[in-house]
């Protein structure tokens, strides 16, 4: 069974450690999800614009390992996990795991610039639309890196 919800920009949605998760498809909106680590350092996992799903990946009743939240003000259907998801949006769940698959390829192999191709080029709609030090950390690299790779993409132009 799912609902939809409205949910405020800020607003953790799920913590790590919850038990018994959520999947959530965002129909308006920006969320991400993180991990932070012992240093206090957030590491974002993946951002969910429009059309995207995302949730914890941890079987059913066991704790969550990422927290997710809002970047926006979202309207996002919240669905039970093992349910109707599965059968109800297939597609949605094997591009959700194309892009994992895919961004942890790249961070194994690829440069910072070809991190950054990535991230705009599957996240095309977004790039505006978080900080840059959100998009440094996704790609696995300092801000002060990103602004020299934006450089040098810019100058390859």
């Amino acid at each position: 069974m799912s609902k939809t919800i409205t949910v405020k920009k800020g607003s953790i949605i799920e913590h790590k450690g919850t038990f018994n998760s959520h999947i959530y498809k965002v129909e308006s909106g920006l969320l991400r999800s993180y991990i932070i680590d012992d240093k206090g350092k957030e590491h974002i996992f993946l951002f969910a614009p429009e059309g995207w799903i995302i949730a914890d990946s941890q079987d059913f009743g066991l704790p969550s390992e990422v927290y997710i939240d809002a970047l926006e003000d979202s309207v996002l259907t919240v669905i039970k996990k093992g349910g109707e998801m599965v059968t109800s949006t297939p597609n949605l769940l094997l591009k959700r795991v194309s892009v994992l698959q895919k961004r942890v390829l790249m961070l194994l192999s690829s440069s910072a610039i070809e991190r950054y191709e990535d991230f705009v080029t599957t996240y095309p709609k977004i790039v505006q639309r978080v900080p840059q030090k959100m998009i440094a950390s996704y790609l696995g690299i300092t801000p002060e890196a990103l602004s020299k790779v934006k450089g040098e993409r810019s100058s390859q132009k």
